[in-house]
Protein backbone atom coordinates (compact mmCIF):
# COMPACT_ATOMS: atom_id res chain seq x y z
CA UNK A 1 0.00 0.00 0.00
CA UNK A 2 1.23 3.88 -1.10
CA UNK A 3 0.31 5.49 2.08
CA UNK A 4 0.62 8.86 2.11
CA UNK A 5 -1.88 10.72 4.55
CA UNK A 6 -3.85 9.77 7.86
CA UNK A 7 -7.65 10.74 8.62
CA UNK A 8 -9.13 10.66 11.78
CA UNK A 9 -12.35 11.10 12.75
CA UNK A 10 -12.64 13.54 16.25
CA UNK A 11 -14.46 12.71 19.01
CA UNK A 12 -13.92 9.63 20.23
CA UNK A 13 -10.51 8.90 18.55
CA UNK A 14 -8.41 12.15 19.02
CA UNK A 15 -10.55 13.00 22.18
CA UNK A 16 -12.31 11.46 25.11
CA UNK A 17 -15.56 13.49 25.05
CA UNK A 18 -18.37 11.39 25.50
CA UNK A 19 -19.41 12.94 28.93
CA UNK A 20 -18.88 16.38 28.10
CA UNK A 21 -20.81 15.39 25.39
CA UNK A 22 -23.74 13.84 27.20
CA UNK A 23 -23.86 16.64 29.93
CA UNK A 24 -24.21 19.25 26.92
CA UNK A 25 -27.27 17.19 25.75
CA UNK A 26 -28.81 16.51 29.39
CA UNK A 27 -28.39 20.56 29.88
CA UNK A 28 -30.09 21.15 26.72
CA UNK A 29 -32.73 19.08 27.07
CA UNK A 30 -33.38 20.97 30.67
CA UNK A 31 -33.46 24.28 28.96
CA UNK A 32 -35.79 23.27 26.19
CA UNK A 33 -38.06 21.14 28.70
CA UNK A 34 -37.70 18.13 26.77
CA UNK A 35 -37.34 14.55 27.53
CA UNK A 36 -34.62 12.71 26.13
CA UNK A 37 -35.26 9.06 25.15
CA UNK A 38 -33.16 6.08 26.50
CA UNK A 39 -30.09 4.91 24.74
CA UNK A 40 -30.23 8.31 22.94
CA UNK A 41 -26.78 9.15 23.29
CA UNK A 42 -25.79 5.72 21.95
CA UNK A 43 -27.81 5.63 19.47
CA UNK A 44 -26.51 9.54 18.17
CA UNK A 45 -22.73 9.04 19.06
CA UNK A 46 -20.74 10.27 16.35
CA UNK A 47 -24.01 11.61 13.90
CA UNK A 48 -24.50 15.38 12.83
CA UNK A 49 -27.22 17.14 14.65
CA UNK A 50 -29.05 17.38 11.85
CA UNK A 51 -30.13 13.89 12.11
CA UNK A 52 -29.95 13.28 16.20
CA UNK A 53 -32.87 16.22 17.02
CA UNK A 54 -35.34 15.12 14.16
CA UNK A 55 -34.64 11.29 13.84
CA UNK A 56 -33.15 9.89 17.31
CA UNK A 57 -34.59 12.74 19.69
CA UNK A 58 -37.90 13.08 17.94
CA UNK A 59 -37.86 16.63 19.47
CA UNK A 60 -38.42 18.83 15.86
CA UNK A 61 -39.02 18.23 12.11
CA UNK A 62 -38.80 22.32 11.55
CA UNK A 63 -35.30 23.20 10.11
CA UNK A 64 -34.90 26.21 11.77
CA UNK A 65 -35.41 24.63 15.60
CA UNK A 66 -32.76 21.40 14.83
CA UNK A 67 -30.46 24.43 13.43
CA UNK A 68 -30.93 26.93 16.59
CA UNK A 69 -31.01 23.73 19.04
CA UNK A 70 -27.96 21.75 17.32
CA UNK A 71 -25.89 25.31 17.90
CA UNK A 72 -26.76 26.10 21.69
CA UNK A 73 -26.16 22.45 22.03
CA UNK A 74 -22.25 23.01 20.59
CA UNK A 75 -22.10 26.34 22.38
CA UNK A 76 -23.39 24.73 25.77
CA UNK A 77 -20.49 21.70 25.17
CA UNK A 78 -17.64 24.40 24.49
CA UNK A 79 -19.16 26.00 27.62
CA UNK A 80 -18.16 22.84 29.53
CA UNK A 81 -15.40 22.22 27.60
CA UNK A 82 -13.44 25.20 28.25
CA UNK A 83 -14.24 25.11 32.32
CA UNK A 84 -13.39 20.98 32.99
CA UNK A 85 -11.18 20.69 30.15
CA UNK A 86 -11.29 18.45 27.38
CA UNK A 87 -9.25 15.27 27.28
CA UNK A 88 -7.09 13.68 24.67
CA UNK A 89 -7.34 9.80 24.06
CA UNK A 90 -3.87 8.23 25.86
CA UNK A 91 -1.43 7.66 23.36
CA UNK A 92 -2.67 10.34 20.19
CA UNK A 93 -0.13 12.45 20.77
CA UNK A 94 3.01 10.62 20.98
CA UNK A 95 1.29 9.05 17.63
CA UNK A 96 0.64 12.29 15.76
CA UNK A 97 4.37 13.42 16.71
CA UNK A 98 5.47 10.58 14.80
CA UNK A 99 3.92 10.67 12.08
CA UNK A 100 4.86 14.14 11.80
CA UNK A 101 8.61 13.12 12.23
CA UNK A 102 7.69 10.81 8.85
CA UNK A 103 6.00 14.08 7.11
CA UNK A 104 3.00 12.06 6.50
CA UNK A 105 -0.04 14.37 5.77
CA UNK A 106 -3.16 14.44 8.73
CA UNK A 107 -6.47 15.47 8.37
CA UNK A 108 -9.86 15.56 10.77
CA UNK A 109 -12.74 14.02 9.23
CA UNK A 110 -15.64 14.84 11.63
CA UNK A 111 -19.40 15.40 11.86
CA UNK A 112 -18.91 17.70 14.73
CA UNK A 113 -18.23 21.50 14.85
CA UNK A 114 -15.19 23.54 13.54
CA UNK A 115 -15.34 25.41 16.84
CA UNK A 116 -15.38 22.50 19.03
CA UNK A 117 -12.25 21.21 16.87
CA UNK A 118 -9.91 24.13 17.38
CA UNK A 119 -11.16 24.32 20.81
CA UNK A 120 -9.58 21.10 21.87
CA UNK A 121 -6.46 21.58 19.35
CA UNK A 122 -5.64 24.98 21.02
CA UNK A 123 -6.17 23.38 24.73
CA UNK A 124 -3.61 20.71 23.83
CA UNK A 125 -1.21 22.01 21.01
CA UNK A 126 -2.20 20.12 18.69
CA UNK A 127 -2.47 22.59 15.59
CA UNK A 128 1.35 21.63 14.04
CA UNK A 129 -0.23 18.26 13.65
CA UNK A 130 -3.09 18.58 11.23
CA UNK A 131 -2.81 19.66 7.72
CA UNK A 132 -6.76 20.63 7.66
CA UNK A 133 -10.10 19.93 8.84
CA UNK A 134 -13.03 18.66 7.12
CA UNK A 135 -16.28 19.36 9.79
CA UNK A 136 -19.74 19.58 9.93
CA UNK A 137 -19.90 22.69 8.38
CA UNK A 138 -18.33 21.46 5.66
CA UNK A 139 -20.54 18.60 4.31
CA UNK A 140 -23.86 18.04 3.54
CA UNK A 141 -24.36 14.29 4.36
CA UNK A 142 -23.22 12.36 7.80
CA UNK A 143 -21.44 9.06 7.90
CA UNK A 144 -22.32 6.19 6.46
CA UNK A 145 -22.01 8.34 3.34
CA UNK A 146 -18.42 9.07 2.65
CA UNK A 147 -18.91 12.56 1.55
CA UNK A 148 -16.24 13.83 4.30
CA UNK A 149 -13.45 11.35 3.66
CA UNK A 150 -13.31 12.05 0.23
CA UNK A 151 -12.82 15.71 1.14
CA UNK A 152 -10.53 14.84 3.35
CA UNK A 153 -8.30 13.37 0.70
CA UNK A 154 -8.97 16.22 -1.96
CA UNK A 155 -7.92 19.21 1.01
CA UNK A 156 -4.55 16.94 1.33
CA UNK A 157 -4.17 16.12 -2.39
CA UNK A 158 -4.17 12.29 -2.19
CA UNK A 159 -5.77 9.36 -3.75
CA UNK A 160 -8.30 7.75 -1.73
CA UNK A 161 -6.37 4.71 -1.71
CA UNK A 162 -3.24 6.59 -0.11
CA UNK A 163 -5.37 7.19 2.92
CA UNK A 164 -6.16 5.35 6.05
CA UNK A 165 -8.64 6.42 8.48
CA UNK A 166 -9.35 5.81 12.09
CA UNK A 167 -12.89 5.60 13.54
CA UNK A 168 -14.46 4.86 16.37
CA UNK A 169 -17.95 4.08 14.93
CA UNK A 170 -19.09 1.14 12.60
CA UNK A 171 -20.66 3.74 10.53
CA UNK A 172 -17.57 5.52 10.49
CA UNK A 173 -15.51 2.58 9.13
CA UNK A 174 -18.35 1.53 6.56
CA UNK A 175 -18.12 5.36 5.43
CA UNK A 176 -14.36 4.93 5.07
CA UNK A 177 -14.61 1.61 3.23
CA UNK A 178 -17.37 3.29 0.87
CA UNK A 179 -14.80 5.55 -0.32
CA UNK A 180 -12.00 3.11 -0.86
CA UNK A 181 -9.84 4.38 2.04
CA UNK A 182 -7.96 2.26 4.56
CA UNK A 183 -9.97 1.82 8.07
CA UNK A 184 -8.83 0.97 11.62
CA UNK A 185 -11.03 1.11 14.32
CA UNK A 186 -10.84 2.12 17.32
CA UNK A 187 -12.50 0.28 20.36
CA UNK A 188 -13.12 3.95 22.34
CA UNK A 189 -17.19 3.73 21.62
CA UNK A 190 -17.91 0.53 20.90
CA UNK A 191 -16.89 -3.05 21.20
CA UNK A 192 -14.60 -5.53 19.00
CA UNK A 193 -17.40 -7.58 18.36
CA UNK A 194 -19.45 -4.18 16.68
CA UNK A 195 -16.96 -3.89 13.87
CA UNK A 196 -16.13 -7.61 13.07
CA UNK A 197 -18.68 -8.01 10.69
CA UNK A 198 -17.05 -4.87 8.89
CA UNK A 199 -13.70 -6.21 8.95
CA UNK A 200 -11.71 -3.15 9.04
CA UNK A 201 -7.94 -3.29 8.14
CA UNK A 202 -7.08 -3.26 11.89
CA UNK A 203 -8.89 -3.13 15.33
CA UNK A 204 -7.02 -1.35 18.52
CA UNK A 205 -7.77 0.02 22.03
CA UNK A 206 -5.84 2.76 21.82
CA UNK A 207 -3.00 4.35 20.29
CA UNK A 208 0.02 4.18 23.09
CA UNK A 209 0.75 0.80 21.50
CA UNK A 210 0.44 1.49 17.83
CA UNK A 211 3.31 1.63 15.46
CA UNK A 212 3.28 3.23 11.79
CA UNK A 213 5.70 0.43 10.70
CA UNK A 214 1.87 -1.93 12.10
CA UNK A 215 -0.01 0.51 9.02
CA UNK A 216 2.42 0.07 6.82
CA UNK A 217 1.95 -3.87 7.32
CA UNK A 218 -1.48 -3.54 6.19
CA UNK A 219 -2.42 -4.94 3.05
Amino acid sequence: MQLKAFIFDWDGVVIDSAFLHRKSWEELSKELGKDLPENHFELGFGKRNQTIIPEILDWSDDDFEIDKWGKRKEAIYRQLGEQEGIQLQPGIKGFLADLSRHSYLTCVATSTERKNVLLAMQQHGLEPYFHGVVSSEDVTLGKPDPEVFIKAALKLGCTNTECVVFEDSPHGILAAQRAHMKTIALTTSHSKDAFEQLKPDLIISSFENLSIDNIRGIN
